[in-house]
């Protein structure tokens, strides 16, 4: 039988690509970059191309080594696409040249190897290769330093990439690779060498990661905690920065997800940790200063943190004083006169519109910048003081007061640090004890005024962020004379500090108001001529970056007052700056989009006042969809690259629009093809685009229904679709607005849904079993940003609407879902759809009364969620409901009527029940 020929290059195809690939690496700009990379890209086609440049990374000796590792990084990339297509034999080929090679004398070549080998087994599951195990075996058992090496750079990069490889049963093997492979990792832990040292804890720690996604009884590491941890403490005063790193990342990610495992070590792990926050390597101080979130959030015993306060506290605030190569230090520095970068540009986000959830933000609207040891210093002494309260204020006010009272140009940082220090502990020392330290919190804001004027621009921009942090114990003073005062005070010094000429502080005072205007709402009002004045004089000023800022501040304060924005003064000062920068811009301008949600803010708070500036917004919104359409398409006949955010920001003003104007939208869109635009986003293959478009229609249902009837059936058939379409990430929020849309057109147009209220009524109860609502779990819910399951409130309603509509086609179906459905009722706060929604309850009942007599507690319990039932006929549909219970259980009735909470018998006295 012949022997299997082995792969061999050409000579002429070799040198071919080895000049390609070092034109590719020159730094000689006279070299088309663009037309090499095409070459490569067309050699790609060539079944043995990959065969090439594995033969050039591990044999082509006489090459340099950069060109080797370009052949190697151009291989991965290749394999990440090509290689389930690729032959059998020359995916063996590879394989067998990769290696031998993981202990080649040059370390570049060796990480590359290491590189190609985890994605070729992140490929193959780990199947597939039985030859690689026992080869990193061998060399991590070589005691030759070049292959304990390159083997553990590949085990660090599978660990990294797909852990759950290597503890997971492989055919052909007694036992897991991990077992194999962890004793010889605990062993490394003790290597003379740092970068064994520091590769084998990098290995261990990821299967700490993993821990709570499986089980973890199951995880080999678990079954050998106390070998890890001996490593972890032999390895805590490793000379070498890195490994104590890795260390210190160790506890945090062990403290995270199985606390019990350090807590017979705890005051030795806690002396440690406070030990490496003060380490010289930032980075090392860095991830010990995570430590002490994670054990809040861990809820390990508080009594053993107490004790650390009056050591931890000082090196937190020693902490937080910038650092000098701190790229903050270079931003301050900007005054208005120099023109934003591109890179200074933030990337932005719109969020859809969703209906029945609070918007979420985020304090933190620097998550653009480096996370660092300053501000996770902060955010580990805002933990502690929502943990501790004033608890933290004996240790900690000393030292904020000795900072603040240091003197001279040279020890602004110290001053900045306290500044930022009474921002973080704004929320958890004083929200608790608000009124008692009222008289304290007026002086800290006496304190903190003059500093809105301080020479230096970070001192400034600190001070318009914590005061902001305090505005709202300054609003409920507002009884109190030096309260009000004080916050008139907040007020017109942020208001002076958005005028300011340096960009960082622009930034800082626009952000801050835009938290006080939430806080303070209608308080505003007295005030809104100087804020509409200061805001649109920063909007003539402002450059590209800050101006977003000063739209969401704007958008925040239509948010905040209302209908108060309706008057012709405001409106004057107002509109014509909005309107010249909307005729400014173009249909396909990014800049569009921070102007769009801020004209969707405005149009919802001046209602009908909107009227005159209405017809050209509808059209621009019109035209930029339509735009987008087309270049969806088409984008060299459209002028424009298609980006769906145009259509989203665009939807959601005609929302606002729909919203704001009510039925003053009829004149906009009666003689337009919106219907057919609506319907075509409906269908998008986007999530958020659908999700816009849905609730475009529940806002059209509203106020001019008799727009959508020519498409009827199809507006329904697509939206009733949304609640079975795999209810997972984005899709939950599409499925929401789907919901609330099909439960306004209900109310609408009545019998015409009827076509669709079998599958929907079907779709919403297995939503709702899933669902179970309990009261904790609904705060869970609510304290979440996105929902994990379509809104309760949304979901119960629409049920209640079509169950009022058809009762005879859902009544027969009530005892699925009863449950579960009073369950969420209950959570529903009083309202008009809550009203329909018992409409629908009592409606279902009448015709199927014994359907509900499993779920009569939960019926009685969500019943008695009402504070007060407004609608005279509800009250007396539900009064009947009860009654006729209790009559046709007869004696039953008494063992119902046990099983409820007292406060649920004295809300249900009133029926006489």
């Amino acid at each position: 039988m012949a022997a299997t020929t082995v792969w061999q290059p050409l000579n002429d195809g070799l040198t071919e690509i080895c000049t390609l690939l070092e034109q590719q690496i020159s730094p000689s700009s006279a070299v088309d970059k663009s037309q090499i990379w095409k070459q490569l890209q067309h050699f790609s086609q060539i079944p043995d191309f990959n065969n090439y440049l594995v033969f050039i990374l591990v044999r082509a000796e006489g090459k340099s080594i950069e060109i080797r590792q370009a052949a190697g990084l151009l291989l991965k990339n290749n394999l990440k696409g090509a290689y389930p297509s690729m032959s059998q034999e020359n995916q063996k080929y590879i394989k067998s040249e990769l290696l031998p090679c993981l202990g080649a004398v040059d370390r570049n070549i060796r990480t590359t190897v290491g590189t190609i080998i985890s994605v070729i087994v992140n490929i193959e599951e780990g199947s597939g290769w039985p030859e690689l195990l026992p080869a990193l075996v061998t060399c991590l058992d070589s005691n030759d330093l070049n292959h304990m090496d390159g083997a553990m750079d590949a085990l660090s990069k599978i660990c990294e990439d797909i852990p759950h490889v290597l503890d997971s049963e492989v055919p052909g093997l007694a036992e897991r690779p991990i077992n194999v492979f962890l004793p010889r990792l605990y062993q490394f832990f003790q290597s003379p060498h740092a970068s064994l040292r520091k590769l084998a804890l990098g290995c261990v720690n990821q299967y700490v990661i993993i821990m709570p996604a499986v089980s973890i009884r199951k995880i080999a590491l678990y079954n050998s905690l106390d070998k890890y941890l001996q490593g972890l403490f032999l390895l805590a005063n490793d000379p070498v920065a890195e490994v104590r790193k890795l260390v210190c990342a160790a506890f945090v990610h062990l403290t995270e997800v199985l606390p019990s495992s350090i807590e017979p070590h705890l005051r030795n792990v806690m002396e440690y940790m406070l030990q490496v926050n003060k380490d010289p390597d930032e980075e090392v101080a860095l991830e010990a200063c995570e430590f002490w979130s994670a054990y809040c959030d861990a809820q390990l015993p508080s009594e053993n943190l107490k004790e650390l306060l009056p050591r931890l506290i000082p090196v937190l605030l020693s902490n937080m004083a910038y650092a000098d190569d701190d790229e903050s230090l270079l931003d301050a520095e900007e005054d208005e006169s120099q023109p934003d970068r591109n890179q200074d540009l933030k990337p932005r986000f719109h969020t859809s519109r969703l209906h029945g959830s609070e918007d979420f933000d985020d304090d933190d609207d620097d998550s653009f910048n480096v996370w660092n040891l300053r501000k996770c210093s902060a955010a580990a002494i805002d933990v502690l003081s929502n943990v501790f309260g004033d608890e933290i204020l004996p240790a900690l006010m000393p030292l904020i007061q000795a900072k603040l009272s240091t003197s001279g140009d040279e020890a602004w940082k110290e001053r900045e640090a306290a500044v930022l220090t009474l921002g973080a502990i704004a929320e958890g020392c004083f929200n608790g004890l608000y009124p008692h330290l009222s008289e304290a919190i007026l002086q800290i804001v006496a304190f903190l005024l003059p500093l809105l004027d301080d020479k230096f621009p970070l001192i400034r921009s600190i001070s318009c962020w914590t005061l902001s942090r305090f505005g709202k114990y300054l609003i409920q003073e507002g009884g109190n004379p030096k309260g009000y005062e004080q916050f008139e005070k907040v007020l017109m010094g942020l208001l002076r500090r958005l005028l300011d000429s340096n960009k960082r502080v622009q930034e800082a005072a626009c952000s801050a108001f835009a938290t006080v205007e939430e806080d303070a709402a209608e308080e505003l009002v007295p005030h809104l001529g100087v804020i509409l004045q200061h805001l649109m004089c920063a909007f003539g000023k402002y450059q590209r970056r800050n101006l977003r800022i000063v739209y969401d501040a704007i958008g925040t304060l239509a948010d905040s007052v209302r209908e108060e924005l309706n008057k012709p003064a405001y409106l004057e000062i107002l509109m014509p700056p909005l309107v010249a920068k909307w005729q400014q811009l173009s249909n396909s301008d990014k800049d569009l989009f921070p102007l769009l949600e801020c004209f969707t803010s405005i149009s919802q708070a001046l209602g009908v006042g909107f009227a005159p500036f209405a017809q050209p917004v509808f059209q621009r919104c019109m035209d930029i969809i339509q735009l987008q359409h087309m270049a969806k398409v088409d984008p060299a006949s459209a002028g424009a690259q298609y980006d769906r955010e145009f259509i989203v920001c665009s939807l959601d003003l005609l929302s606002g629009l729909a919203e704001g104007l009510g039925s003053g939208i009829e004149s906009l869109v009666s003689q337009t093809n919106l219907r057919d635009l609506l319907l075509n986003c409906c269908m998008d293959e986007a999530p958020d685009v659908r999700q816009s478009a849905f609730a475009l229609m529940g806002d059209l249902a509203r106020v001019f229904p008799a727009y959508l009837q020519p498409r009827l059936i199809e507006f329904l058939q697509v939206a009733s679709q949304q609640l079975s379409t795999n209810l997972i990430g984005e899709n939950l929020s599409v499925a929401n607005n789907a919901c609330w849309a099909i439960g306004e057109l209900a109310v609408k147009v009545r019998q015409e849904v009827s076509p669709i209220v079998t599958n929907v009524v079907s779709a919403l109860a297995l939503i709702l079993q899933h669902a179970e609502v309990t009261p904790a779990a609904y705060l869970f819910k609510s304290l979440l940003a996105m929902p994990e399951s379509i809104n309760f409130e949304n979901s119960a309603i629409t049920l209640g609407r079509l169950a009022w509509i058809r009762p005879d086609l859902v009544a027969p179906h009530m005892e699925h879902f009863m449950k579960p459905w009073c369950l969420a009722l209950a959570m529903v706060r009083d309202d008009l759809e809550k009203e329909d929604a018992f409409r629908g309850l009592c409606a279902v009942v009448k015709v199927n009364p014994s359907g509900g007599v499993s779920s009569l507690v939960f019926i009685c319990k969500a019943i008695a969620s009402w504070h007060e039932i407004r609608s005279e006929d509800v009250n007396s549909e539900v009064s009947q409901v009860l009654n006729g219970y209790k009559q046709m259980l007869g004696n039953s009735w008494a063992e119902c009527w046990s099983a409820l909470d007292p406060p649920v018998k004295e809300r249900l006295a009133r029926y006489q029940v």
